[in-house]
């Protein structure tokens, strides 16, 4: 209905982007190949008695939004019950128009729940009650969830100290939703960090190795590079400031983890070449497997120290960095590729100011032996909104095939995030259909167009990833 918020054609402004998201987009199931969802739920079909639970808990974006409101810590990461910190995010709602939260939050509310109010603090109470009643059903069970957003792949991300545990049962299981990780040794180059060793003791526990020489490092890193892809992992992931790059040898190298064993202050650049020499290891390894690999560059990460001493890591405390991002990307991709060992590589930017660097770099190495081989990412994080998405569709297309992308994913750590995945088809297909209707595109080549939107929302993903 029409007259809802959230209706059939929700952002699509004309007849064109109506055919092509109804036609070619909406009924493509999903795969979804980067996220932090706990693998733990799945494999226990976890129920959740109401939508704090699922929906607030874990999630920075709303975190972020209710702290700007002036919303007490205690209704959000605090000890405030499940419906006072519902009751707060609902109060935020409504102040967070023009933000994308409020664009995820009445999809959601209406793709899980055929919920179609408005949330605000006259509606709150209501819509808690009817979703709590609904999530405590075995219909509204973390599976079942899956199911309802036509999920047909999602990719996890674990440490290399992880037992998948969880990964094992559900190969084992019935569940018909395929579920896979990625391996995120981010740990392992952090030779700056205090807790480097007591890092590399997990590692050495977990490789059945004593870590105590580069060599043995790397050593442990290919025993759970060989675990991981036994169980079925094909990605990996990293998340990096930038991308680092200083020319170096194994000797230095050696000297340099030496000196750490040594407890001995180590020089800006030494500390570039041990994170060089151990990710272009690693990336030399993944084309050996022949893996997928991931890299997420430019956040800022942890800036309140004060609130990051009291929560953790990852609860709403980072922003986009400024950091120089091309030279070393560069020269790092290439010292791969001059080895032949450049595998499967996806980029992903955090700073819209780098969206022409990583459009035009993806073109440097992508060398015809497979369709869309280096690939930039969707937007991300602060940039997974209507104009972060736009900005990115436009400068993919200008600068390179937009025709071979291999679309979105959530980066999220909650089961109602999928929506995500249709409110980006949907400015998709907004985008081509207003060209189309300006004369831009030809509305003769109207199968084609509708062609390459089904490969964007998910037959490029299937083919690029071999599922």
């Amino acid at each position: 209905m029409n007259n809802q918020f959230i209706h059939d054609n929700f952002l699509l402004e004309n007849k064109y982007a109506e055919e092509l998201y109804h036609e070619y987009s909406k009924n493509q199931p999903i795969i979804d190949y980067h996220n932090h969802l706990p693998p733990q739920e799945i494999l226990e079909d976890s129920v959740y008695n109401n939508l704090t639970k699922v929906w607030i808990n874990g999630d920075h974006y709303k975190w972020r939004a209710m702290r700007t409101l002036g919303v007490k810590e205690e209704f959000i990461t605090g000890h405030a019950s499940d419906k006072e910190k519902f009751m707060q995010w609902a109060k935020t709602v409504p102040y967070a128009m023009r933000n994308p939260l409020y664009h995820w939050t009445h999809l959601e509310l209406a793709r899980y729940f055929d919920i179609y109010d408005i949330l605000n603090e006259k509606s709150a109470d209501k819509i808690y009650q009817q979703t709590s009643e609904m999530l405590s059903g075995s219909n509204f069970s973390c599976r079942n969830l899956l199911r309802k957003a036509n999920v047909e792949f999602v990719c996890t991300t674990e440490d290399p100290t992880d037992t998948l545990v969880h990964h094992q049962a559900l190969a084992k299981s019935d569940f018909e939703i395929k579920v896979s990780t990625a391996f995120r040794p981010d740990k392992a180059m952090l030779i700056e960090a205090d807790s480097f060793f007591s890092y590399l003791k997990e590692l050495g526990e977990a490789a059945n190795l004593d870590i105590n020489s580069f060599t043995a490092l790397k050593e442990a890193l290919k025993n759970r590079i060989e675990f991981f892809n036994k169980n079925g992992c094909k990605l990996c992931d990293h998340g990096l400031n930038q991308m680092p790059f200083e020319n170096y040898t194994e000797a230095e190298v050696n000297i340099i983890f030496n000196k750490k064993l040594k407890a001995e202050t180590l020089l800006p650049q030494e500390i570039l070449k041990f994170k060089t020499a151990i990710l272009m290891f690693l990336c030399e390894t993944y084309h050996e497997y022949g893996w997928v690999q991931q890299f997420h560059l430019g956040p800022l990460r942890n800036n309140n120290k004060r609130m990051h001493s009291l929560l953790g890591p990852d609860t709403g405390w980072d922003s986009i960095g400024d950091y120089s991002q091309a030279e070393s990307l560069s020269a790092f991709l290439n010292t791969l590729d001059s080895k032949d060992k450049l595998c499967k590589t996806i980029l992903y930017n955090l700073n819209p100011a780098d969206n022409e660097v990583m459009a035009t770099m993806i073109g440097n190495f992508n060398d015809g032996s497979i369709k869309g081989k280096v690939q930039w990412g969707s937007g991300w994080w602060f940039l997974d909104q209507k104009d972060g998405m736009t900005k990115q569709l436009n400068t993919l297309s200008n600068m390179s095939l937009i025709s071979c992308f291999i679309g979105m994913l959530t980066d999220s750590r909650s089961f109602l995030s999928f929506p995500r995945h249709e409110y980006f088809r949907r400015i998709l297909c907004n985008l081509i259909g207003d060209e189309i209707k300006r004369g831009e595109l030809p509305k003769e080549e109207m199968q084609w167009i509708g062609k390459i939107v089904a490969d964007i929302s998910y037959f490029n993903a299937k083919e690029y990833f071999n599922f």
